[in-house]
């Protein structure tokens, strides 16, 4: 719900317009005074034809004020609409996914690529040092096999280090990270790449799960709209569907993010041996497969 607005100020708007329709009554009582004649007869001499200017001017300027008074109580109710319908979109149990996921996908999926033939589906976690370090290790790999034009991406977000230390650090950047995702473009990317830039180096540090900090970070983004990131972030506009994609990783049976998923078939970067250049040869041979066997299903390949 947005801000609720103060009863004192739709009350002066309210004496504003009334005190203004009182003024033009007067003046219009005055006018068709004179015309019946009912005015006292002018002296010889007096200027008439100036006085009814000056009290034309004078009519105008109340009306002026009076309109503008109009207008603004408008503009403030315009302005609480729109924090309302972000506050009642931000529902606790609502699901409300970020829009740069198309219907009919996996709703806790981030894609930035278009449907290819071989899905990399990652687990990561933004408040976890492990995730910021797979990342960092394994982002020139996945650009990599981006701009190939086989492999599309998805970032599942994974909120089990609030748990784990304690508050919400992590559900918060999951949900400023959807609020990216929103504004379409890369903001996605770049706005997480700024969340692991500014990670706190004691994971129990719960720096993410301020909203204004969220905010600040957000504004490091170039052409992110603010007007539209902000109120997402500060309403938790997406915080049912990040507690939703906790719910469906926990119920996944994977293991400790960070967990790389191609094709179906889960690796897990410690245990697997994962590493970039095994990553790149998975996704190339899922690829390879996917194109002799257009028909099976993604699960089938064979990616061992």
């Amino acid at each position: 719900m947005g801000p609720p607005c103060h009863p004192a100020f739709i009350g002066n708007g309210g004496i504003q317009a009334r005190y203004g329709i009182r003024l033009v009554a007067g003046v219009m009582g005055r006018v068709m005074a004179k015309s019946k004649g009912t005015e006292a007869p002018k002296a010889q001499g007096e200027p008439t034809a100036s006085g009814a200017g000056i009290s034309r001017r004078h009519g105008w300027q109340r009306w002026r004020t009076t309109v503008v008074a109009v207008v603004a109580v408008g503009a403030v109710f315009a302005v609480s609409a729109v924090i309302g319908s972000y506050k009642r979109a931000a529902d606790k149990h609502g699901v409300s996914r970020p829009t740069g996921i198309a219907a009919g996908s996996p709703i806790f999926g981030i894609p930035v690529h278009p449907t290819v033939p071989v899905t990399i589906e990652v687990y990561e976690d933004l408040r976890s040092p492990v995730s910021k370090d797979f990342a960092k290790t394994y982002s020139k790999a996945l650009n990599s096999l981006l701009y190939s034009g086989q492999v599309q991406i998805t970032y599942q977000l994974v909120t089990s280090s609030d748990k784990q230390y304690g508050g919400t650090g992590s559900a918060q950047a999951a949900n400023a990270a959807a609020c990216a995702d929103d504004l379409g473009k890369t903001y996605f990317s770049e706005f997480v790449d700024e969340l692991w830039a500014h990670q706190p180096t004691d994971p129990s540090n719960d720096r993410f799960a301020s909203s204004s900090y969220l905010v600040k970070l957000g504004r490091k983004v170039k052409g992110m709209p603010a007007s539209s990131f902000e109120p997402c972030v500060q309403t938790r506009m997406h915080q049912g569907w990040v507690a939703a994609s906790q719910k469906d990783y926990a119920s996944s049976g994977y293991g400790d993010v960070p967990v790389v998923v191609i094709n179906g078939k889960e690796y897990e970067a410690t245990k697997d041996g994962l590493t970039p250049q095994k990553l790149t040869t998975l996704a190339k041979q899922a690829a390879d497969y996917a194109v002799a066997h257009p028909t099976a299903s993604p699960s089938a390949t064979s990616t061992s």
